[in-house]
Formats: C-alpha cells, structure tokens, sequence
C-alpha cells in the first residue's frame, strides 16, 4: 500500500511530535529540561546555517562513492515519490519537524544525560549511538546518521556557550535541502 502525501505527512507529524513527547517525558523522570540550552540568538544563526554547508556538501559527494550511492538510491526509490508529492512549504515543515524534535531528544535530553555520568565525550558518543540505532536503515545508513549526530553533538557547543539551536537548524536546512534533492532526482529518474 502506497501513503498518499497526507497519509505521509501526518505520519511524520504524530512520529516526530511523538519524540518531543518522549524527550518531555523522560526530562521530567531525570529533572532536565530538554530545551534549556535553546537560546534564539544571532550567533546560534549564524553557525547554523554555515554548519549545514559541510554535510550537504557530503550529501551532494555521496551520489559520487560507491558505500552511499545504494543509500541514495534507497531515497530516490522509496521516499522520492512522497518527497516528490509534496509542496515546497511542505518539505520545508517536514525538515524543521525532524530538526527541532529530534534535537530536543538527542542533543538537548540525551546528550546532556548522559554527560552526568560519562563526561561530555561519553555524552557526545553515546548520545549519537542512539541516534545512529534510530536511523538504522542500512548498517551503512546508520553509521553515517551517527556521523552526522556526532557533528551534529560538536555543533551543540561551538559560539561562546552551548545553544541547541545551532543544531536544531542545521539538522533543518540540511534535511530541507536534502527532501529537495531527494524529490528532484525522483522527477527526473520518473521523467526519463
């Protein structure tokens, strides 16, 4: 059975708002509020839309390696058409949906958790475990989501103080630019 684009996009809706349900949930059992580093600020900006150049470049170079060529495949042939089937806007609200709520859980609950316990290195590390298991799609898959948590983690503290919301929009615009890219190779694999 195929989604239809609003099938697609409330099944996005209720899984990732279901993540800041979880982050709440587990802040308020381990008394740590998930947004309390959100600051709205001109230096988390900043470093949030420059630090999303790095990892769409890697996303535009992985059309080019053998390892991620079959993900990219995988995308184009599976999420394309419901990529495809939605809005500019659309993609748009789907990339900040993922990047604020899946920062919340992992950079602003599990991250700062487990830095209690293992320091920030082991925070960092296996903050981005966790995010690498819940983007298993293939092992190649997972291990560049926890790539891209672990830089996704640094980010969290670049500029003078830790601020989630370098992270949150960098995980964003890179999604956003990503759903783009995924949707337009579809057209065009459709089309020829």
């Amino acid at each position: 059975m195929r989604l239809t684009r609003g099938q697609f996009l409330w099944l996005a809706s209720v899984f990732e708002l279901g993540l800041v349900v979880l982050a709440y949930a587990l802040g308020g059992l381990l008394d740590i509020d998930p947004v309390a580093a959100l600051r709205v600020d001109a230096t988390g900006l900043f470093w949030g839309a420059l630090g999303t150049l790095p990892l769409y470049g890697l996303f535009l170079l992985s059309d080019r390696l053998d390892a991620t060529r079959e993900i990219r495949r995988f995308l184009i042939d599976k999420m394309g058409p419901l990529l495809a089937a939605c809005s500019g806007p659309e993609l748009l609200y789907l990339g900040l949906l993922a990047g604020i709520t899946e920062e919340i859980l992992f950079r602003g609950l599990l991250q700062p958790w487990l830095e209690l316990d293992w320091g920030w290195l082991g925070g960092l590390v296996f903050s981005n475990l966790a995010f690498a298991l819940v983007h298993w799609i293939t092992p190649v898959y997972a291990l560049l989501a926890g790539v891209c948590g672990l830089y996704l983690g640094l980010m969290l503290d670049v500029g003078p103080e830790r601020n989630l919301l370098t992270p949150i929009l960098i995980h964003a615009l890179y999604d956003f630019l990503a759903f783009v890219a995924v949707a337009s190779a579809w057209r065009r694999q459709r089309a020829a």
